[in-house]
């Protein structure tokens, strides 16, 4: 059986090379993107099951990317995990809720909690 394929989106590239050691040890299919064009193209070769998304990135924000991909037919029900940086007021909590995300993950991540929370989103033991 095929492992589930997660898309990293992240313009850190220190924190794409951690997140993809580990779900790739965990037995996860990793893509990832340092940007909203490159997670694009990524989408449209294959589809994945789960986005690790960042909100800040250069050009296309993180909130800007999970508006285009809501809007697109193929891509509104994939469900995503936002883990940034970002000042987590009611603001930006409620934007992220309102763009259908799954869960909101401060840096620095809580590892252990990530992984059981894509274990849970993916249905895996």
């Amino acid at each position: 059986m095929k492992p589930p394929n997660i898309l990293l989106i992240d313009d850190s590239t220190t924190n794409i090379v951690l997140l993809d050691a580990i779900l790739t040890e965990k037995g996860y299919s990793i893509e990832t993107a340092l940007n909203a064009r490159e997670a694009f193209a990524r989408i449209n070769k294959q589809l994945p099951d789960l986005i690790l998304l960042d909100l800040l990135m250069p050009k296309v924000s993180g909130f800007d990317f999970l508006e285009q991909l809501r809007k697109n037919e193929m891509t509104k029900k994939t469900p995503v995990i936002v883990i940034s940086a970002l000042n987590t007021d009611d603001e930006n909590l409620q934007k992220i809720k309102n763009l259908d995300a799954v869960e909101f993950l401060g840096k620095p991540i809580d590892i252990q909690y990530l992984v059981s929370l894509v274990d849970n989103i993916l249905k895996r033991d």
